[in-house]
Parts: C-alpha cells; structure tokens; sequence
C-alpha cells in the first residue's frame, strides 16, 4: 500500500513498538498553539521512529511552514493539507460549497489513514473548527473517534471543540488568549504564525 508517493510504513511489531493503549487528544481554545503543540507531538513521536499522519482541514497547502519542516521528518511524519484557506466568504476566496467538499475529502482520507493500520498517530489540524463552521457533520467525527483502532493515537486539533468531543477525549488542553500581538495591530509573523 503506498501513501503519498512511498510505500506505507511497516507494522508496529515489525519496528519493535509497543502501543499500549491509543489516546483521543483535543487541543482548543481560542489561544494560539493547537497545531503547534500537535506537530511538537508529530516531532515526539517521530523520535520514537513511530508514523505520523497529518491531515489538515481548513488551511490550505501553502498556509504554513509547518508541512515543510515536516517534510524533513519523512518517513516517519507524513503531512498532506487538504483545506481552501480560511472560511471568510470574501470575493476570490473559495465557496462554502468548496470548503464542505475539500473537508469532506480531508475526513474521508482521515478515515482510511485510520483504518490502515499503518500509523501510530494521527493528527486531524483544524477538524474542530471544520465541524464548527458546519463543513463537517459532528456525527461523523464522532462515528471517526468511536471506531478508532485501540492502538491508535488521535489528535483534534481546532478552535471551538464540540463538547461531545470533549467528552469524547481522554485529554483535553485548552489554549486561552491571553495577549496576542494581533490585538496592537501587529500582523502575522512568519516562522511564528505561520
């Protein structure tokens, strides 16, 4: 079986991992870091030579420096970013209808990088805020964290988490804005927001 262009990783036996039991993780709130704490645990679990995957609803492949450095990780960390960018209904950016259909893709991906059995980790950036802004139905995420493979690690990264995935997880983090240089004015900063 093969995943973007390389042949899918060996069995967790065959690598000599041991996986007792696969953690549901969220990290919301409306503070800065979900992703970056989610890829710090990609770079973690890297470490341990154990595979990544990285799905990413919302933001769109050129969004981030996050995919490139990634890519340096390979093969242990695969990245693919499946969004349109921001959800804004501004002229020139993508419709609604584009938004539901590249999530939809990105939930549908997510489901078969679970059910492979080749990953020891899979991360879902920004699938709260998919569900939150109704490009996914919550029914479906929850249908995707119910039939998680019992070894498999899965994180929800995202703003505005559903209390029912909450629920669902067997760690929450919750980051909160407390000072943000957006608030001065002061744009995004490469290699720090983006």
């Amino acid at each position: 079986m093969t995943f973007a262009g390389r042949i899918a990783p060996d069995s967790h036996a065959e690598r000599g991992i041991i996986l007792d039991t696969g953690l549901v993780i969220v990290f919301t709130g409306d503070g800065k870091g979900k992703t970056t704490a989610a890829i710090g645990m990609a770079v973690r679990a890297s470490g341990h030579k154990m595979y990544v995957s990285v799905v990413q609803f919302i933001k769109s492949p050129a969004a981030g420096g996050e995919a490139r450095a990634v890519e340096r990780l390979a093969p242990e960390v695969d990245f693919i970013s499946m969004g349109k960018g921001f959800v804004s209904g501004t002229p020139g950016s993508s419709t609604r209808s584009e938004h539901q259909q590249a999530a939809r893709h990105a939930l549908k991906l997510a489901q078969q990088r679970m059910q492979a059995g080749s990953w020891d980790l899979l991360i879902l950036d920004e699938i709260n805020n998919a569900v939150h802004l109704g490009l996914l139905d919550l029914a479906d995420v929850m249908e995707l964290v119910k039939n998680k493979p019992a070894k498999l690690h899965l994180v929800l990264t995202g703003r505005d988490a559903h209390p029912d995935l909450i629920a669902a997880a067997d760690l929450v983090t919750e980051m909160r804005a407390v000072k943000h240089p957006f608030d001065r004015g002061v744009p995004a900063q490469r290699g720090i927001d983006f």
